[in-house]
């Protein structure tokens, strides 16, 4: 496992914080019923933080045609949407929402050459609301192989104010390295071809790489 470098300033800033936080309290409150207890809550902290941009090591499930899940987390939505941003049509629509405690770095669903790309600033609703997909800051990405494209959406949280895409239209995604990150708690939407065969179901738990979302 290692730490996300899109996490390490975010990690630094908030370990200095934390500690000006932890000499005040201990160098303002006396007692010790009450300053030691704050003292451990906010080095728990600390430490949250810390795990929360961990990378971990995922086996890839390999197939030109498998498409797989670009973030871990539960599985809200699975439904026939119409897709007027990018495929202009009917679509399959598989929505993982990430909460606190998930990796939240995010991994290319196939191999292939990325097509579009556009950052759309936003509000910060609640990621498993439906109308988050929308109106909440996110970022556009479509990725094609020989087999068909991947449209997906990397969208905020309330919590979530920085999206990291390393999308760019004409260059290569490969299935199971990383294309982005989104902190603090947030939602990733894949739309998928109608004639998709869907592996998952509302509720599923899936993880990055590891799970197949569909086959083209």
């Amino acid at each position: 496992m290692t730490i996300h470098k899109d996490g390490r300033g975010t990690i630094l800033g908030i370990w200095m914080l934390c500690a000006v936080l932890i000499y005040l309290v201990l160098h303002f409150i006396q007692c010790s019923f009450i300053s030691y207890p704050l003292t451990v809550i906010v080095a728990s902290f600390m430490i949250f933080v810390f795990y929360f941009f961990r990378v971990p090591e995922r086996e890839t499930v390999q197939g030109e045609n498998v498409v797989t899940s670009a973030a871990d987390g539960e599985v809200v939505i699975v439904d026939k949407v119409y897709e007027d941003e990018f495929i202009h049509g009917e679509c399959i629509q598989v929505s993982v929402y990430m909460d606190f405690f998930n990796v939240h770095v995010n991994f290319w669903p196939i191999s292939g050459e990325v097509t579009y790309y556009k950052y759309h600033p936003g509000k910060y609703f609640l990621a498993f609301m439906p109308k988050a997909s929308e109106l909440n800051e996110h970022t556009s990405v479509a990725i094609r192989n020989g087999q068909g494209e991947v449209f997906f959406k990397q969208i905020a949280g309330t919590f979530a104010r920085r999206i990291v895409s390393y999308a760019e239209v004409g260059k290569p995604g490969v299935k199971g390295e990383q294309c982005g990150i989104i902190k603090f708690g947030s939602r990733v939407d894949m739309f998928l071809p109608l004639d998709a065969d869907i592996k998952v179901q509302v509720g599923d738990y899936v993880k990055a790489c590891e799970s197949v979302i569909a086959e083209l």
